[in-house]
């Protein structure tokens, strides 16, 4: 006889796990299939986590070699790359374990292996050793998450051409680095190897770096890589990608048709990712994909089958972690009869470079598209005296406010701690706060959060500080 559940997660990333443990709070008896022999999927095992790690080991790194510049004088300062990928190892292990005890707090049973349907009640399980186990369920939530896009013909050996993946794990520090794309993937791996000594050579097809970006930010963004030594080749075309005996060349065209080739030791290919739902079955239960093979869902992230739903990379919307465990505990209230809701107007995205880049809400570009009136606050760090004190005074925080209402429409920030910054945004947009609301909170002195009100201010144009 097969183990029954009420409730079986596909999948146990970010949104996977929450959406388990959620289910499981609720009261149902609930089940996570993951395959990868480690929760926390791509995120906490070659994503996110492991990358931060590394972006906060290499700029502790870079400021080290620069301690003089403070008054502090050191020693030489050496790099110990074996050292580095253990304490990275480490962070992800902690993590990792730390969901499987809140799996076993919570009473979710663990299963090892590829999930797949057998039928729409019925999930068949295969582990390493290829032995089956399928298990019944009332509902299931599929979370399978995303997997990295290459170019046409070419394959990541994870050794020289490589994935993100790939770049968590080089044993040596790329005398030269070819990153394609000029995304949140390819910078932020790009920092880290540049930090490191690495020669950076970042190829975009398109005409500025993070697509999708308040493109005044990203104009700011890319002038600030450029002084930290990462090269720029815009509207840029890779036609080819050939590996040798001591790397591989990288063979482009700009946008006159100019050719140029690129020998390097390393690439990275980060131009994107796929939702990963081919080993599913998906066709057996006839649940609809759409054309980037996306799960088509509803507003309660419910598919054309009844019982079956689907969150994360695998559907339409950002591929975030946050979004991602927002729409886990949304789908798991649904299911318990709750009214599980996200909003996907105030969604923040965050780019963990020196300096971050963080953004929620609309962008200029969308307003103006829109044709939504809009008034500008913005408010350099460089007049931020926290920022001054410790040395960080590059970016600003911008917000967008509607011009009749002065409700926060979007917030677009660059420089230190602007992942934490934009928090005190997005719950201000939660409750449909004005900029002057935001404006008239006091806020800690000196704190960069100060940049935030000193912004809000900007937007009536009675900022204090500049």
């Amino acid at each position: 006889m097969s183990e029954k559940f009420q409730a079986v997660v596909i999948g146990g990333g970010p949104g996977g796990y929450v959406c388990a443990i959620r289910l499981a709070q609720l009261g149902l008896k609930t089940a996570c299939v993951e395959s990868r022999g480690s929760l926390g999927g791509t995120c906490l095992n070659v994503g996110c986590i492991p990358s931060k790690n590394l972006l906060n080991i290499s700029e502790n790194y870079h400021k080290a070699k620069n301690l003089s510049k403070l008054g502090i004088e050191v020693g030489e300062v050496k790099l110990n790359i074996e050292k580095m990928m253990k304490n990275k190892e480490k962070t992800v292990t902690v993590l990792t374990k730390g969901v499987e005890f809140l799996f076993k707090k919570n009473k979710v049973t663990y299963f090892k292996g590829t999930g797949s349907f057998k039928s729409a009640n019925k999930i068949s399980i295969l582990d390493d050793q290829k032995k089956e186990t399928v298990i019944e369920t009332e509902k299931t939530v599929i979370s399978t998450g995303s997997v990295p896009v290459s170019l046409p013909r070419i394959k990541f050996d994870e050794k020289i051409i490589v994935s993100s993946t790939g770049a968590l794990t080089l044993q040596t520090v790329p005398k030269k680095m070819v990153v394609v794309g000029g995304g949140y993937i390819g910078l932020e791996m790009g920092s880290v190897w540049s930090r490191l000594g690495s020669e950076v050579h970042v190829i975009e097809f398109l005409e500025n770096i993070t697509p999708g970006m308040d493109r005044e930010v990203s104009i700011e963004f890319m002038k600030i890589l450029k002084k930290q030594g990462i090269n720029f080749h815009m509207q840029t075309k890779v036609e080819g990608i050939k590996k040798s005996a001591k790397g591989a060349t990288v063979s482009t065209s700009d946008k006159d048709g100019k050719k140029l080739n690129f020998d390097c030791d390393v690439v990275l290919i980060s131009i994107g990712r796929k939702p990963n739902t081919d080993k599913l079955n998906l066709k057996t239960i006839g649940v609809q994909l759409d054309e980037k093979k996306r799960i088509k869902t509803d507003q309660s992230f419910q598919t054309n089958v009844n019982s079956i739903y689907a969150i994360g990379d695998v559907i339409e919307g950002p591929m975030l972690a946050h979004k991602a465990e927002d729409e886990g505990i949304a789908v798991a209230e649904n299911i318990a009869g709750q009214s599980g809701h996200v909003n996907y107007d105030i969604i923040p995205g965050v780019i963990y470079t020196t300096p971050e880049v963080a953004s929620i809400g609309k962008t200029e570009e969308q307003l103006k598209e829109k044709n939504i009136k809009y008034k500008i606050g913005k408010f350099s760090f460089m007049a931020n005296s926290r920022a001054k004190v410790i040395g960080e005074i590059e970016g600003f925080v911008k917000i967008l406010a509607d011009e009749k209402t002065d409700r926060v429409l979007g917030a677009h920030i660059i420089g230190a701690h602007a992942g934490e910054l934009i928090a005190e945004i997005g719950v201000a947009m939660e409750f449909g706060a004005s900029a002057e609301d935001i404006a008239r909170t006091c806020h800690a002195h000196p704190t960069f959060s100060e940049a935030v009100k000193e912004a809000a201010l900007s937007v009536d144009k009675r900022a204090i500080h500049s």
